[in-house]
């Protein structure tokens, strides 16, 4: 397989302040430090990290890997994580300060100390005990953002539950699927959610479901929108009803360190559900450092993230990080255009938000809503910003530098999966001069590298696969109930001196200075003309033109070049769908990468199709632009409507 082709440059450079590095927890020296620590001796570096956590026995054994890809890390620990994030704090002056800031799509409310949080997940753990729900059982978690849905996920964690949270946009059979795969016992949902100022039916998607799940024993429903809803007698109580009769006094059950915390089912999948193992200290030594240093975590901070926690950083960086380092942190139902286009940025007016970690989607749709939200509102008490999710471009990286930390706040772009567990590439903001565009290095203790298919390492600027060579704490364990999956899948492609690496579906380079830009799936990368190029620099050219807010590039079959590229662009307000604009755009990428990146198409369309995460999904335009229409599977799209319009929307083709 031919080397990935990079066509993008970016020279631009952004260092953090001395203001900043003056109060940060890591300057350069101290990263070079940590850097060298974490190169000389991994297993004793993972070790000390994860003294971040409580544990009944502390380990003494760090990585195993004997068994190679099945590893283990600190097997001869023993802990239960609700300590490391509720009971520490409450002997300390943490014990009265907020631990969640909930805020309701409708504007309702509530906020929970520690103490208040603890005892809410003591209650609702002793409710499952007294239910026959025990350790090593699997439970389901489907409810929207509201506080018993964090309050779930900690509870499963205090009695050793295995919990698996399914995102609340997924339809019924993809439920359905899920539960069997994990063979769940228990259902905690909602009547419904609130979302763009519709009611999700969730209990109904539910029994909808369990018409063909007979393992379910019990179903929880928290009462939040007060719909009429079916229960099922025998089967299915009411939240309120269990947990009123919890005195809030529930003891930590002790697990091994290798103990299956949580299953979480990869979006997007076809046939077979994928649910991905993570076990409980590895995972959690690698979130409580990563959240540390890479947000700069300090005690007065209001840590506001954005994603659900139906998703991997939901439970890394909402849950489980935060909570760990005693933070506080603000949590959102709804929407970010709901009941308004500037509700993000009155969120962190109204709560005086530190650090804001958001998607590239999400920016970029920020972008075409225009300046005038955030200038309404006063985002100064914010420090840090921070993007998940995807790469995001230099275009959409320099708007969220001026237009929202206003040139003060350094930017933390992330790399990193749902396999992986918690954060492996990011600049450290206190230490690491940015670029827009690149997630920069890994981190102390993560060694990642570019490589030909053969396994030979990559030169410098040139593209390559992205691997990871030696195992980290945070690695997914296996494939539930599937390990051959899991060897094949992540272990079945790539060798390094014949030794099977970790392959993460991606292409990237590392530049000149060695800071690494990733090019996007290796599934996307576009064959055109002989070369390899990766979709993510064709979208990004696109998005820097001033007239762009959003691009998806896919390739659709060609009998002369193999791959013709198509693009499909959404504009900023204020700008026309003509045949001269897609001429304007389709020469603004030949300027900025070159002609072989000249989109041979361009279809405008209002927005793209995308998972209620905010992921664009590439193969149902691949299949657009291909047969004109999308066949495939959608129960994760947000939107049908989208891809009805997209059908229709007006082409240039050449």
């Amino acid at each position: 397989m031919k080397t990935i082709d990079s066509v993008q440059s970016e020279k631009r450079l952004f260092p953090p302040s001395e203001r900043f590095v003056s109060q940060s927890l890591l300057d350069a020296e101290g990263l070079r430090a940590l850097r060298e620590e974490a190169s000389a001796d991994p297993d004793g570096f993972w070790l000390k990290q994860s003294q971040l956590l409580h544990w009944q026995t502390p380990p003494t054994e760090g990585l195993d890997q004997s068994q190679h890809p099945f590893v283990t890390w600190f097997k001869d620990g023993e802990l239960n994580l609700t300590e490391s994030c509720l009971d520490r704090h409450l002997s300390t002056a943490r014990r009265n300060k907020a631990a969640l800031i909930w805020e309701g799509e409708p504007g309702d409310q509530r906020v929970l100390t520690y103490f208040e949080l603890h005892r809410e997940v003591c209650r609702a753990a002793a409710a499952l005990l007294r239910l026959g729900i025990k350790t090593g059982d699997r439970v389901v978690i489907y409810m929207p953002m509201i506080p018993e849905l964090v309050i779930a996920v900690l509870a499963c964690a205090r009695i050793g539950a295995t919990h698996s949270v399914i995102f609340g946009g997924f339809s019924s059979e993809a439920i359905r699927d899920r539960i069997s795969d994990a063979g769940a016992t228990a259902v905690l949902t909602a009547d419904g959610g609130y979302r763009r100022g519709k009611v999700v039916p969730l209990k109904h998607n539910v029994d909808e479901a369990l018409k063909h799940c007979p393992e379910v024993r019990h179903v929880i429903v928290v009462s939040r929108t007060g719909q009429d809803i079916s229960m099922h007698p025998g089967r299915d109580h009411f939240w309120a009803d269990l947990v009123r009769a919890e005195h809030g006094l529930c003891d930590a059950v002790a697990v091994p360190s290798e103990h299956p915390l949580f299953i979480l089912y990869t979006s997007g999948t076809t046939g077979k559900p994928k649910g991905v193992v993570h076990s409980t200290g590895g995972y959690a030594t690698h979130v409580a450092f990563t959240t540390k240093y890479v947000f700069d975590l300090r005690d007065e901070d209001t840590y506001f993230c954005t994603a659900d926690v139906g998703w991997i950083t939901g439970h890394s960086y909402i849950v489980y990080g935060p909570l760990i380092h005693g933070a506080t942190v603000v949590m959102y139902e709804g929407a970010p255009d709901a009941p308004h286009k500037g509700r993000f940025w009155e969120i962190i007016d109204k709560w005086g938000v530190t650090i804001f970690y958001t998607a590239p989607t999400a920016i970029r749709a920020f972008m075409r809503w225009g300046d005038s939200h955030p200038r309404s509102h006063r985002l100064s008490s914010l420090r840090l910003l921070g993007t998940v999710g995807e790469p995001i471009n230099p275009a959409a990286w320099l708007w969220y530098h001026e237009h929202i930390g206003h040139g003060r706040c350094p930017i933390v772009d992330t790399w990193w999966q749902t396999e992986t567990g918690g954060i492996m590439v990011s600049p450290l903001p206190g230490a690491t001069v940015t670029k827009p565009g690149s997630c920069t290095q890994p981190l102390p203790g993560i060694a990642v590298e570019t490589v030909h298919k053969d396994g030979s390492r990559c030169g410098r600027s040139e593209g390559g696969y992205l691997v990871v060579t030696r195992p980290w704490p945070g690695q997914l364990r296996t494939v539930w109930g599937d390990p051959e999956r899991y060897r094949k899948t992540y272990f079945g492609d790539i060798q390094i001196d014949g030794r099977p690496v970790y392959f993460t579906g991606d292409g990237a380079r590392f530049d000149e200075d060695g800071y690494l830009w990733v090019m996007g799936r290796v599934d996307d990368v576009l064959n055109v003309a002989g070369h390899r190029i990766g979709t993510a620099e064709v979208e990004s050219a696109l998005v820097g033109h001033p007239h762009v807010a959003e691009a998806a590039v896919v390739g659709r079959p060609d009998d002369l070049k193999g791959q013709a590229i198509v693009a499909f662009v959404t504009l900023r307000s204020g700008h026309s769908q003509t045949p001269e604009t897609a001429s304007l755009l389709k020469e603004h990428v030949v300027h900025d990468i070159g002609a072989i990146a000249r989109p041979d198409e361009i279809r405008f369309t209002e927005a793209l199709p995308k998972t209620r995460s905010g992921k664009i999904m590439r193969r149902l335009l691949r299949e657009i632009a291909t047969t004109g229409k999308a066949v495939g599977d959608v129960t994760t799209l947000e939107d049908m409507a989208v891809l009805q319009r997209l059908s229709s929307a007006n082409s240039d083709e050449e």
